[in-house]
């Protein structure tokens, strides 16, 4: 028997060192392939999926500003580290036949038409998975901010935040084996824990809105499917 979708409208967030898989700098084709992949085996169950990516992988506006650069100008530059890694997604999806639409918070013609809710639901709605690139539009926010923005405007059902661990620990698992992950949360408790989830100013616009986020490991395959089943394999923040 078919398992039931628990989640129809998603905000996949995925960061730009994830697409490096084992390299320092840039994107691994075979991490955006096996994205892809995921990504489109719930695409083709009728799941409508937006798509927010960070830049870390090719530049960051805060460590440009650490290096002596004009943080507005560096924001920008990060900005647009967004748009390559959602054009390189965007490729590999269509390379499996999946319709795409590439939006974004800065319009650049003719490859980035610019985004807002209407739009995002309009072309999810006619089957296509939609990328938002280019952060807010602004300097000073991040792509996490990004991600609850439009989560909230296009009416997701949850933000699932892909990451490379499998959940939200009490301390760093990588660096602490100690580390005991927390299956559940409250905004509130996340809040008093100080876990570093979203930065606090996407948290506090997923709090407000009633916008739950899921945090789970993407880098195993079939886990986005497990997640929309409603396996328990992340955590979940409500």
């Amino acid at each position: 028997m078919e398992k039931k979708l628990i989640y129809n409208r998603i905000l996949l967030k995925l960061s730009g060192e994830a697409l490096m898989g084992g390299r320092e700098y840039g994107i691994d084709p075979q991490r955006l392939e096996q994205y892809a992949r995921e990504i489109a085996s719930v695409a083709e169950m009728g799941v409508q999926i937006a798509i927010v990516i960070g830049g870390g992988n090719i530049f960051r506006g805060l460590q440009g500003a650490g290096a002596g650069m004009d943080r507005v100008q560096g924001d920008y530059m990060g900005m647009l580290a967004t748009v390559i890694n959602s054009l390189a997604l965007q490729g590999a999806l269509e390379k499996l036949n999946i319709a795409t639409k590439l939006l974004g918070g800065l319009a650049i013609e003719p490859i980035v038409e610019e985004t807002s809710g209407k739009r995002i639901v309009e072309y999810m709605e006619n089957n296509k998975v939609v990328l938002v690139s280019g952060g807010t539009g602004n300097p000073y926010f991040t792509t996490d901010s990004a991600s609850a923005l439009r989560a909230i405007e296009m009416k997701a059902d949850i933000i699932l935040k892909g990451t490379r661990v499998d959940g939200v620990y009490t301390t760093d698992p990588e660096k602490d084996p100690s580390a005991v992950k927390y299956e559940r949360l409250t905004f509130d408790e996340a809040y008093q824990k100080k876990l570093k989830i979203m930065d606090l100013t996407a948290f506090t616009l997923c709090r407000e809105n009633n916008m739950p986020i899921y945090v789970f490991d993407m880098n195993r395959p079939g886990n986005l499917l497990k997640v929309l089943i409603g396996e328990n394999i992340g955590t979940l923040v409500s």
